[in-house]
């Protein structure tokens, strides 16, 4: 029985405030005045203009254009934001699972008519001042995007992105570099073995790795089956040719399947006409308007599929399942928002419907990897499903789905979380991001593409009243679920686990490559060509290390100001407690931090501040649940948010900071209440809730083995750095593999009463004043009201107590030993890291600029491009003191440990031009000046102490580098570390023979209750 559910009524609704305010208007700039714009039926550069419209709430006004003699389509958001965004996008519907949309998106990129240099797109990174570029395959559309706040720049990479895209040179190299081909594993062994190779083919035989991603895939494979994989299954990949993939380009690569956005304060006119420049000679071209949508359920269906184990999941709950139904159309935008709060209100939180009735009753750990309203194709899809299932429970959970559904519509809806939700889009209308042009192009392209009209998916303030309308009549979201949900037809999907079906992957891999290798003559007569061909490969990417760039455009260092842009800020105290005030416009908002020390946290206690932080924001009080907590958080905020901090300090490796770090923002208004929310989830939880601590335990172990497979080197980075630095130490203990170590013997324990001790421990160091700073971010209006709400909130926190305890967090001692995680992935995630200096230091800014020179200069050839890796590159962490290496979904380990290990002398051999330096500098820069959100402003002095005068002298030393000063550091810290073996090395994935037990610490990564936590492995 949910609590506070009533029904609602015309009368009622009519007295609910979320419901009864309008979405805020705002006058028009001189760049969204639509009297200053292009009119319809205007002729401009080729283009005409069909229409144009104004969106107040959004700030910004949309013109659509199609070019007269191609008719491609473009959308032009006009916005007084500085941050413009470009991006080009084709309908790229897959008719096989060979993956020719994905791979076509990686070679478009390898070279153009007028850019023949190889990977332009790469070269492109370390020449422009972007702070975005990307190119990404969706289902049914590719799309190559960018964002960069400089004009020059604009242009530049715009030029770069039209020649790649509709005129590819697509050569037979790029093919087998970024798709597949027959070669040794070593190409410097021709009698090591044949295998298949292939950057894309090693990223989806990652992909395949990863159980949810696979659940996913195998669901879309029959619920929309005219729609194949576009990324491209690895047994099918091999059956790609070049022509295919050329005939593809020239069928759907045209400006007339074409759609083209632009974003920002830039103008229209100079778009126009440098796209009709690149436009010229071009005529109309086919068009792919096969709208594919999902099956007609005529009955109820259900399919099984066989699928991976998760080794760090219950042996006994391995099953994945869900229920599906066909929904609406979605160019129905009014429809499609609707059923989108009634999702939300259905899978939203702790405290929603199907959350309590699903996973709070324990039939599984969290929900499926297809739980979610899809809208990317004409018809949706509802899903709802969940993981980590006992095979005698999943009937048990299909029922339990229909009965939820069906109880939600019979009790009705509490209006407490419609109003709920709707001041949720109220605040993320008024919450403004600085990739806000970005989030307009990703919400566009994919309903763009599949029949919805752009400028009805734009008008959020008509279709939110239109659902107000609707909704006030009574009944209308049960009427919704009558007509879509309840009693319908539906489709059950199920994965079941496969103890061999890592072997089988291997065997049916083995059983493709002697195939292969038989069309090619047989192993005997093949491989010396094969062998040859691997090593004209090896030449045409050492030539294209060396060949002039001078084609391709770029800005220059001088193009930087020498002075950073600086926010001004306040410093002062509130009841005695440090507080940082920026006074900038926010639209009517508060933004509010709350740093809380905790160095003095006993060591026992530190594994657990993560799991704390979660606890408080999920086992509710005394008085309240978490529902009606979430209920008054959805209300009157924005969010609310605790999470564990940690930072080094900017000029002293060795002093590090541990705490806890709150967060929030809301309305002005709204301050007292969302203050009193995080002193509520602070100061009352609940610990003695151990049915909500084992919920949650469970959920996050499932999130980590998602995270694991999705971002393994993140993992190895992590795990690496901890030998080096007590952050490093404390960042592994608290987020790394310790962390999911622990977390994962934890939820297969089911023994919480500790955890639940240790998290309530802490709680007594969370509400004391012992060096707690806040930070304000709001408009001069709300100063002095949020001043007064916070010395009301402060007033709850006991005062300054002696420490209790000491916690140095001493270093660990280095070991010789590298480690490896034995995960079940086809591909591996590897990282070496070293020490290096603080953030002050006058050796950190060569640092950074020697990173990304390994990273465009040695490491993407080495590791990505010969190696077949799909990605792979160096880093330096400035406020960290760490230099590291890695690589992502890396079919070869040890060739790569080699060449992280070689990295250091290579740059101290390599002659760099003046060019080098300057392409290094500005890819640093893209970074270093990339847009920021008000809120974001001032955090980096506030959270890590690093002050606006440090920032500016580590600028100009940036500026100033030189090569003098990078054979230095690469000689001081790369070289002679590495020769005294002070470095760490961590690697996630399969054990092979390289992995020799006597020099490789081996940590099998399973749930094994009598097991050894990871912890003991980085314990001082």
């Amino acid at each position: 029985m949910l609590r506070g559910l009533t029904k609602l009524t015309a009368r009622n609704l009519a007295q609910s405030p979320a419901l009864r305010r309008g979405l805020p208007r705002n006058y028009a700039s001189t760049v969204t005045d639509l009297k200053s714009l292009p009119q319809p039926g205007d002729k401009l550069h080729g283009f005409t203009v069909k229409r144009a419209k104004s969106v107040p709430e959004l700030e910004l006004a949309a013109i659509q254009l199609e070019h007269d003699a191609t008719g491609a389509d473009y959308i032009h958001v006009a916005r007084e934001d500085k941050n413009n965004v470009f991006a080009v996008g084709f309908k790229t519907n897959p008719n096989d699972d060979t993956g020719v949309p994905h791979i076509l998106e990686h070679t478009t990129l390898c070279g153009s008519e007028k850019y023949p240099v190889r990977d332009p797109f790469f070269k492109m990174l370390n020449r422009s001042l972007s702070n975005f570029m990307n190119a990404f395959t969706s289902g049914d559309h590719t799309t190559y995007p960018f964002a960069t706040t400089n004009r020059v720049d604009f242009y530049n990479l715009m030029d770069v992105y039209m020649d790649a895209t509709f005129k590819p040179l697509l050569k037979e190299s790029d093919f087998k570099q970024e798709g597949w081909r027959l070669g040794p594993e070593d190409p410097k062994d021709p009698k090591s073995p044949l295998l298949f190779k292939g950057v894309v083919y090693n990223e989806m035989k990652g992909q395949m790795s990863d159980s949810s991603y696979l659940y996913y895939i195998r669901f879309q494979d029959h619920i929309v089956p005219d729609l194949h994989n576009s990324g491209g299954d690895p047994p099918k990949i091999t059956d790609l040719t070049l022509q295919q993939l050329r005939d593809f380009h020239k069928n759907h690569y045209n400006p007339s399947n074409a759609r083209i956005f632009t974003y920002g304060d830039m103008s229209l006119s100079d778009h126009l006409a440098r796209i009709n420049q690149k436009f010229a000679n071009m005529n109309r071209a086919n068009v792919d308007r096969d709208l594919r949508i999902p099956i007609t359920l005529t009955k109820n269906e259900s399919v099984v599929e066989k699928g991976p184990i998760d080794p760090m999941m219950d042996k006994d709950a391995q099953h994945k399942t869900s229920v599906s139904w066909i929904v609406n159309d979605t160019s129905d935008v009014v429809e499609t928002f609707s059923i989108r709060v009634l999702s939300s209100y259905l899978l939203d939180g702790y405290g929603s419907a199907m959350y309590q009735g699903l996973i709070d009753t324990g039939l599984g750990s969290d929900f499926s990897p297809n739980t979610y309203y899809d809208t990317s194709s004409k018809k949706a899809i509802w899903s709802v499903g969940l993981q980590n299932v006992r095979a005698q429970d999943v009937p048990e959970a299909h029922k339990k789905i229909h009965a939820i559904l069906q109880e939600v519509h019979d009790k009705g809806f509490d209006q407490r979380k419609i109003d709920g939700i709707l001041h949720q889009l109220e605040l993320s209308l008024k919450h403004k991001t600085a990739n806000f042009g970005m989030s307009v192009m990703n919400g566009l392209m994919p309903s763009w593409f599949n029949g919805v009209d752009p400028f009805d998916a734009l008008s959020w303030e008509a279709t939110v009243s239109e659902f107000k309308k609707r909704y006030a009549k009574g009944g209308y979201l049960e009427s919704l679920m009558e007509k879509y949900l309840l009693n319908k037809n539906t489709f059950t999907f199920t994965m079941e686990p496969d103890l061999n079906f890592g072997d089988s992957l291997k065997q049916e891999e083995a059983a493709r490559l002697a195939r292969e290798i038989e069309k090619v003559g047989g192993e005997a007569s093949a491989r010396d060509g094969l062998v040859k061909q691997e090593q004209e490969l090896l030449a045409i990417q050492e030539k294209a290390r060396h060949e002039s760039l001078d084609c391709l455009p770029t800005l220059k260092v001088a193009d930087i100001p020498r002075e950073m842009e600086r926010k001004p800020l306040e410093h002062g105290s509130i009841d005695g407690v440090p507080t940082q005030w920026r006074i900038a416009p926010t639209n009517g908002l508060t933004y509010f931090r709350a740093v809380l020390p905790l160095n003095n946290l006993p060591e026992k206690l530190r594994i657990y501040l993560p799991l704390f932080t979660e606890a408080i924001m999920r086992l509710g009080t005394a008085k309240k649940t978490m529902e009606e907590l979430e209920d008054e958080i959805k209300l009157k905020t924005g969010g609310i948010r605790a999470g564990a901090h940690i930072s080094s300090n900017h000029s002293n490796l060795e002093v590090c900071e541990e705490g806890l770090v709150l967060s929030g923002h809301s309305l002005d208004k709204n301050v007292p209440d969302m203050l009193e929310l995080l002193r509520t989830v602070l100061q009352e939880t609940n610990y003695k809730a151990v049915a909500q601590m084992g919920t949650l335990v469970q959920g996050i172990a499932s999130g980590f083995v998602n995270s694991l497979a999705e971002s393994g080197h993140t993992f190895a980075r992590t795990y690496a750095a901890a030998h080096l630095t007590p952050a490093a130490k404390a960042s592994e203990l608290m987020g790394g593999m310790t962390q999911v170590q622990m977390i994962t013997q934890l939820a297969a324990s089911t023994a919480y009463e500790e955890a639940l001790k240790s998290i309530e421990e802490i709680s007594r160091f969370a509400t004391r004043r012992n060096n707690l700073r806040i930070a304000v971010t709001c408009g001069p209006d709300a100063r002095s009201s949020n001043e007064s709400a916070i010395t009301h909130f402060l007033s709850s926190f006991s005062a300054d107590t002696p420490s209790t305890s000491s916690n140095s967090s001493k270093l660990l001692s280095l070991s010789a030993a590298p480690s490896l995680f034995v995960l079940p992935y086809q591909v591996s995630y590897a990282a070496m890291c070293l020490k290096t200096v603080p953030y002050t230091h006058a050796d950190g800014p060569a640092l950074q600029i020697l990173a990304q020179l390994l990273t465009h200069k040695h490491l993407h050839h080495e590791i990505r491009e010969k190696g077949g890796a799909y990605g792979g590159g160096a880093f330096h962490r400035g406020a960290g003191g760490v230099f590291g290496f890695y690589s992502y979904r890396d079919p070869n380990i040890p060739n790569t440990i080699k060449i992280m290990k070689e990295s250091g002398e290579w740059a101290v051999q390599r002659e760099w031009k003046p060019s080098d330096i300057e392409e290094a500098k500005l890819s640093v820069f893209q970074s270093v000046d990339a847009p920021m959100s008000v809120s974001q402003e001032g955090m980096t002095q506030f959270l890590d102490g690093i002050t606006e005068d440090m920032r500016q002298i580590r600028r100009e030393q940036l500026l100033d580098v030189s090569a003098t000063e990078i054979k230095a550091v690469a000689q001081k810290y790369l070289v002679e570390q590495i020769e005294k073996k002070s470095t760490s090395t961590a690697v996630l994935g399969e054990k092979t023979p390289f992995y020799d037990e006597k020099t490789w610490n081996i940590m099998p990564v399973s749930v094994d209750i009598g097991a050894a936590p990871v912890e003991d492995g980085v314990s001082e």
